[in-house]
């Protein structure tokens, strides 16, 4: 009887293409780190964007542009 052998390189690759297969898009976890990472950023950004330091060197910025037009 003769046996039939898969050739080494296929079963190789078609292992892999099923592990990449498997690990395609992201898992509930990842979106879940990933919603909280930017809405930790959102919340920097606006505690930056509000504070006095960044309102008044805006202020500045939009008076100087004002009074070059004018």
């Amino acid at each position: 009887m003769r046996m039939l052998v898969r050739p080494l390189a296929r079963t190789a690759m078609a292992r892999r293409w099923r592990s990449d297969a498997r690990d395609l898009g992201m898992s509930t976890a990842e979106y879940a780190v990933g919603v909280v990472a930017a809405v930790a950023f959102a919340g920097v950004l606006l505690k930056v964007i509000t504070s006095s330091d960044v309102k008044s060197l805006l202020m500045t910025v939009v008076k100087s542009a004002l009074q070059s037009v004018a």
